[in-house]
Order: structure tokens, then sequence, then C-alpha cells
């Protein structure tokens, strides 16, 4: 997996006094990333529980469903997924062609956004949350 300090450059989204609510969030994504983070918005809401909520958490957007399943971010030149450390361990030979740290997958906001991909990193988040609910 590539390395890098993914997230350092700073949300697109938030503003200088932290982001408070999604709509605060969504309102300050300029294009080109707005689109990619719609998509990769709309793909997220497709997998999570129908009872999850989107809220802020360290000032950008996160679906939560008992815990915080996974977080998600525009940033100027890519949008960022954020699903926990491991899960990410689980898919690092399919997340090989992309840039990758600890917790989080970057998407180029120039390349189509991998809906499969991230399809099935979200319902392995939420599956490991049900399973440790459930202990």
């Amino acid at each position: 997996m590539k390395k890098t300090k993914a997230g350092k450059s700073g949300s697109t989204g938030k503003s200088k006094g932290g982001t408070k609510t999604v709509e605060e969030y969504l309102a300050g994504i300029p294009e080109p990333a707005r689109k990619t983070f719609d998509k990769l918005r709309a793909t997220i809401r497709s997998v999570v529980p129908a009872k999850a909520t989107e809220t802020i958490s360290y000032q950008i957007p996160a679906f939560r469903h008992n815990v915080v399943l996974v977080w998600y971010a525009a940033f100027s030149n890519h949008c960022s997924l954020f699903p926990t450390a491991a899960v990410m361990d689980k898919f690092k030979n399919e997340l090989k062609s992309f840039t990758t740290s600890k917790g989080t997958v970057q998407f180029p906001l120039d390349k189509p956004l991998p809906v499969a991909l991230i399809k099935k990193i979200v319902r392995t988040r939420v599956a490991q949350s049900e399973s440790k609910k459930s202990r």
C-alpha cells in the first residue's frame, strides 16, 4: 500500500470554526470534488443499515449505527473513505492502486469511483460493527 499523510491538506468542506452539520460540510465542497463526493456518499448510504444516520465526527461526515461505521471527506484532489484500520487491512490487495494510510483510502477526482469496491469495504465494516455488538 502506498503510505501518505492522508488528509493533511484539510478537507474542502471544513470551515475555520469547524463543521457542525453535514449540510454545512456539503455547502463548502466545490467542484470537481462535489461530484465525486456525492457519488461516494450515495454509495455508502446504499449499503449502511437503513437506520444509520449521518453525523459530523472529527469535523467530517460519518455514518453512524450504534457506532460510527465510516467517515468520508472531500479534499482538493481526492475524496477519502475512512473505514478503520482493520477493514483497510482486509482489502490491502484490492487497494494497491490507491493512496492509502492506516485507516484511509483516497479516491482521485480524475478517475472513476470504484463503487463495487467501496460497497464491499462498507459492508465489511458494517458486519464488523455488528459482530462486536453481539458479543
